[in-house]
């Protein structure tokens, strides 16, 4: 069982990489890894995913009300709107990720949650941001294909392996596609709504059937710190993306993999 500190620590992290692209499963399990700490436990994870969940729903309340209010009149006129090819094309980019997660997560979980394996996914898709930064600053165009959707919804199933970052994944291969930076990062943004909610169900579900019964306030205090730390990551990022780029994240990418092989030697 984690501290109440170390619950309070890991939720701040969870916060402020979820929507980062520097993946959070890596932050997250890199204390157990290197300082030994305990897993932090299902009903913890289920809890800052509810957190960021709730993050990403409230700061792109507006944009989703657009796209729900859209495809509503594109199903009455019967014919593919702005907003129905945008929610098609968040449907198709989702689609991968849940086959993948279905088929291949238990072997995932016990197999890949390794520090060597951390360090280089970290270091490989940190090289691919640069590739990505590059590409960007030759502009790009605001819509997303549903080509371009399902390039980056089978992008995304490699987030599945630790040190990937989904968000990190989806960008990149958006960019490299053509795709312009700030429209890359909130197409993924919104595309993370899916998949952030299908695995807390999923673990919600386990955490229903478990024998004993969760600490619903250290929970909630938990929740709610994830919560706000994403809400304003996701901010913060959008506007830096717009102006700077990516290319200060890839740098931190590689060095965390530089020390991360290093504890690893050692």
């Amino acid at each position: 069982m984690i501290e109440p500190w170390q619950a309070a620590l890991l939720a701040l992290v969870q916060g402020l990489t979820e929507f980062l692209p520097i993946s959070s499963s890596a932050h997250l399990v890199i204390p157990g890894l290197v300082l030994g700490w305990p897993d932090q436990g299902l009903a913890f994870d289920v809890a800052v995913h509810v957190g960021t969940l709730a993050a990403v729903l409230l700061y792109f309340r507006r944009d989703l009300a657009a796209l729900a209010a859209g495809t509503g009149s594109a199903l009455l006129a019967r014919r593919l709107t702005a907003p129905a090819r945008e929610v098609l094309a968040l449907a198709v980019a989702t689609l991968p990720v849940v086959v993948a997660g279905f088929l291949a997560e238990d072997w995932i979980e016990a197999k890949l949650r390794t520090l060597p394996v951390i360090a280089s996914t970290t270091l490989l898709f940190g090289l691919l941001l640069v590739a990505a930064h590059r590409a960007s600053r030759r502009g790009g165009v605001a819509a997303v294909t549903l080509a371009v959707a399902l390039a980056v919804g089978l992008a995304q199933v490699l987030a599945l392996i630790p040190g990937t970052s989904r968000s990190g994944v989806t960008m990149t291969a958006a960019m490299l596609l053509g795709v312009e930076r700030t429209a890359a990062a909130r197409f993924s943004f919104l595309l993370s709504i899916p998949v952030i909610a299908g695995a807390g169900l999923l673990k919600g579900a386990e955490l229903a059937a478990a024998p004993t019964a969760a600490p619903w306030l250290p929970l909630a205090l938990a929740a709610l710190l994830a919560g706000a730390c994403a809400y304003s990551c996701i901010a913060l990022f959008l506007r830096w993306v717009a102006r700077v780029g990516l290319l200060p994240f890839a740098a931190y990418r590689v060095g965390l993999a530089l020390v991360l092989y290093a504890l690893w030697l050692a």
